[in-house]
């Protein structure tokens, strides 16, 4: 798992291209958007990438306080027989609220 917080429009810049880099592979591999209430996000399933060895993806953008902040969480592998999408989309879930109380913010504000 990565977080990243980017200060200042320069920062904020930089996690729009991210976001926007994320989301055109993602689309490419048929990825599935994550809830509103998440921010902006998609899951999916990537297997040519330099990250093979981790193809089950999930990337949020989700304002924390002042500034925007990201998540990206990186599987090899899911349990046999389990939905991959909702499970990351909860993974997410728990990181973002993770994510909040570490850094003393609200996610989604």
């Amino acid at each position: 798992m990565n977080w990243l917080q980017a200060d200042g429009e320069t920062g904020q810049e930089h996690l729009r291209f991210l976001m926007t880099d994320r989301r055109s592979v993602y689309t490419r591999h048929s990825g599935v958007e994550l809830p509103t209430e998440l921010g902006e996000g998609m899951a999916a399933y990537v297997t040519n990438s330099p990250l093979a060895d981790q193809p089950y993806r999930v990337s949020a953008k989700f304002g924390c306080g002042d500034e925007d902040r990201m998540i990206d969480i990186y599987l090899a592998q899911v349990a046999k027989g389990r939905d991959a999408f909702k499970d990351m989309t909860e993974l997410m879930r728990i990181a973002q609220k993770r994510y909040g109380k570490l850094y003393n913010c609200t996610p989604g504000t």
